[in-house]
């Protein structure tokens, strides 16, 4: 039984880890924070094995452990605010001759988090609007109004207009 249960469970690793940890790379921008996400969602993954009751939404399971291990990330950290920190005085690296990619990935990073996440989830995970819809928790209406509104936005930033343009 335990055999069986742990090679089930290693199939899962292999078949799961290299997307788990590019969704959470995108999620945390950080190469060592993504990695401990995606150990943090497998033994939780192990531990809970026995409530997993269809194999086939075990990469839909992973990917949602994955979002509330990175949700717990913001329970337990405290942010180092420096009251003497004039905002308006910090350098902004946002303009200037960028190479494209590097303009995706700022154009990315400007969404929303409510449109940037399903966006994620469908191009980097390939999940359905269904999918991206149970994972987050909403409706897949709102998951679709949410992705053409994400595009929307990109299209426009990439056009050249203002983000002043794209918030009204």
């Amino acid at each position: 039984m335990f055999k069986r249960k742990r090679s089930e469970f290693e199939a899962l690793v292999r078949a799961y880890s290299p997307e788990l940890y590019r969704y959470a790379y995108w999620l945390a921008h950080d190469r060592f924070t993504a990695e401990d996400l995606v150990q943090e969602t497998f033994a939780r993954a192990w531990a809970a094995l026995s409530s997993l009751r269809e194999p086939q939404a075990a990469r839909k399971w992973l990917y949602t452990i994955l979002r509330r291990e990175h949700a717990r990330l913001f329970e337990r950290k405290r942010l180092d605010i420096d009251a003497e920190q004039d905002l308006d005085a910090l350098p902004d690296y946002r303009s200037g001759g960028m190479s494209s990619e590097f303009e995706l990935r700022q154009a990315l990073h400007g969404l929303p988090d409510a449109y940037r996440e399903p966006l994620l989830l469908q191009v980097i995970g390939g999940f359905s609007c269904e999918e991206i819809a149970a994972i987050m928790g909403i409706t897949v209406g709102a998951t679709m109004t949410r992705l053409s509104r994400a595009r929307l936005a990109l299209r426009r930033d990439g056009d050249g207009r203002s983000k002043q343009e794209l918030s009204a």
